[in-house]
């Protein structure tokens, strides 16, 4: 029988293969998980220059309307009418029960909304978005464009050797700049905890664009194996692991994406629920875990306390390749949540000492300007 949904390819699939990575499925795309380098080394080098990640897989939307951003503020916990043209805010859409449905970027432009959305919930967040913003605003996914990331301290040296107004770009903030011809949609954004760019690019344009790139002695390209591990020692969430359709912003740690204006007003979804967390506090909290050994804990791996009692489980977790050693993140009960705290990881049923840490495990490098 064959499968009925067969995976898809990003416009730089034969560039990927050519540069001999490794393809596996991953959110309905064929990706790259590393390539011949491996995953300790793409992961040093994105530290120590500039790796290349392509993440066009990911949903890129604009959403446009008489005022789009008071449409998408009944959806989103995100105080986008703070924002000025170019700026970004990161945010989530949230069911009625306060849980994370997809965390989300969203970029305030002159005349419009510019979204990037995970992959793996890009279909349920179009609709999602269609339906709650019908009538008021439209919402139109981007396929013709590729979507890259040029992550580590020497990325702006890179990217301004093409484009020198980038370098005076802030984090979280966003430019459309002429790249090979074509208009590219820039931001200084990423996930890997380094300074570096995402840049949308018509597909037309996007092999040529990234060989450019890869040509300078800098830049390497860069797998999914890598971009996990990088996201993970700068202590940022992955949805459908640390963030998930039942857990809240609150229970995350993620209460820092919403303003005192959307806090106290609400009216999106879940807001009665986050706003009696923020006053009650959670149950649950996410915390930073160094396990003893050298042994790294994984998904799933149930938390117990000293006495032997489950309170909890990682939700992401593995080798840090920078600190050389294992580190994981997971939820355990407020009790248990204070840096400091002496807890057991259960892996394969033997209990293993691990202490909760302060996050991030690697300083984050953002450029603020």
């Amino acid at each position: 029988m064959s499968d009925p949904s067969p995976t898809k390819q990003t416009i730089l699939y034969d560039m990927h293969v050519e540069l001999g990575a490794k393809m596996v499925p991953f959110a309905g795309f064929d990706m790259p998980v590393q390539y011949p380098d491996g995953i300790i080394k793409e992961h040093l080098h994105t530290r120590a220059a500039a790796g290349l990640f392509d993440v066009s897989h990911m949903g890129q939307l604009v959403i446009t309307g008489s005022d789009p951003v008071k449409a998408i503020e009944a959806l989103i916990p995100g105080d986008i009418q703070a924002l000025e043209t170019g700026q970004m805010r990161y945010s989530f859409l949230i069911n009625d029960a306060g849980g994370i449905l997809d965390d989300l970027i969203v970029t305030r432009r002159k005349n419009d909304l510019f979204v990037v959305v995970n992959a793996a919930c890009k279909d349920q967040d179009i609709k999602l978005l269609a339906d709650g913003l019908a009538g008021k605003a439209t919402v139109t996914e981007l396929t013709d464009r590729a979507l890259v990331a040029l992550q580590g301290p020497k990325a702006a040296e890179v990217l301004g050797r093409f484009a020198p107004e980038t370098a005076t770009m802030s984090f979280m903030s966003y430019r459309e700049i002429d790249l090979d011809g074509v208009t590219c949609f820039v931001t200084r954004s990423g996930y890997t905890g380094e300074d570096g760019f995402e840049v949308s690019i018509p597909n037309s344009h996007a092999v040529a664009f990234c060989r450019k790139l890869l040509a300078e002695e800098e830049v390497a390209p860069i797998g999914l194996g890598a971009r996990d591990s990088l996201r993970l020692e700068a202590g940022l969430c992955l949805y459908g692991h640390d963030l998930t359709e039942t857990i809240t912003p609150v229970a995350a740690g993620l209460l820092w994406a919403i303003s005192k204006r959307r806090r106290e007003e609400g009216g999106f979804p879940g807001a009665a629920v986050i706003q009696a967390e923020i006053a009650n506090k959670p149950t649950m909290k996410r915390v930073g875990i160094a396990p003893e050994g050298r042994a790294p804990a994984r998904e799933h791996t149930e938390i117990a306390d000293e006495a032997g009692n489950i309170i909890g489980e990682v939700t992401s977790g593995g080798f840090s390749p920078t600190l050389e050693i294992p580190i994981a993140m997971g939820y355990v009960p407020l009790a248990f949540s204070a840096v400091g705290t002496k807890i057991n990881l259960l892996v394969r049923g033997k209990p293993r000492p691990a202490t909760v840490v302060k996050m991030p495990f690697v300083e984050q490098r953002y450029y603020r300007g």
